[in-house]
């Protein structure tokens, strides 16, 4: 849910009691005009608030904490699983690190660690959302969330195949899975890994813990998984095109 416009303008007051509008927006990259929508609609979107304060050097997890909306966001982050670091760590990256620590006979370095392999790439990645809400889903989770929030189960299936999820949706799913609710504000790409006060290196740690055995099959299930979004892909280019013949 966005921020109620009255609650965000009462909270740039108090963090830049002196800065303008103009100000505001220009040093924190948003246009005037849609800063002004947002004021006029009532609604204040949560990357706006985000922005501003990395412009103003000031915490965006804290600040997000100073309305009620996401007061449980307050205090010490917990930290996220080790299932959640790794669904932060994209496909490809999740490959080169088979290859890696694959047999020189099989075109791998035999690496146990990462020496050898590129620094992963940062989060979020493209199919962050999904992988996050796979990892800490005990299967009834959806579910949970539908209840708790009003939101169809197939609503939510479909934010989560085009990779994205409110971030008021996105702590809902974290308090109905219990664990810390950083971890689905980093896959929405809300906050960064840093910001959400992920020790340094958390990602590649987790990676690194994996055996050859879970690093395959994990590997292997991500696989399928983009086999059957290129596969939906290809049928709805097919039937699109067959639209437009048609069209003549």
């Amino acid at each position: 849910m966005p921020l109620p416009a009255k609650a965000f303008q009462h909270w740039l007051h108090v963090v830049a009691p002196t800065a303008s509008t103009a100000d505001i927006c220009r040093i924190s990259g948003i246009k005037r005009t849609t800063l002004a929508q947002q004021l006029v609609r009532g609604k204040v979107a949560e990357t706006t608030l985000v922005s501003i304060s990395r412009a103003l050097h000031l915490s965006p997890l804290a600040e997000l904490a100073s309305f009620d909306t996401f007061a449980e966001l307050a205090g010490q982050p917990r930290p996220p699983t080790a299932a959640e670091l790794v669904s932060q760590i994209a496909t490809m990256d999740l490959l080169r690190a088979v290859i890696s620590r694959s047999s020189p006979a099989f075109g791998g370095f035999g690496d146990d660690g990462s020496s050898f392999t590129p620094a992963l790439g940062p989060a979020p990645h493209a199919t962050s959302v999904r992988n996050w809400v796979d990892s800490i889903d005990d299967g009834e989770l959806r579910h949970r969330v539908s209840a708790a929030t009003g939101v169809a189960p197939q609503n939510y299936s479909a934010q989560l195949t085009a990779n994205r999820l409110s971030p008021e949706l996105a702590v809902a799913t974290a308090r109905a899975a219990g664990v810390g609710f950083t971890g689905g504000l980093v896959a929405t790409g809300l906050i960064t890994e840093f910001e959400a006060g992920w020790p340094p290196a958390a990602r590649q740690a987790a990676l690194d813990a994996l055996t050859d055995g879970e690093l395959t099959a994990l590997a292997g299930e991500r696989l399928q998984s983009l086999g059957k979004t290129l596969r939906r892909q290809e049928h709805e280019h097919e039937q699109t095109k067959k639209i437009w013949e048609n069209l003549g």
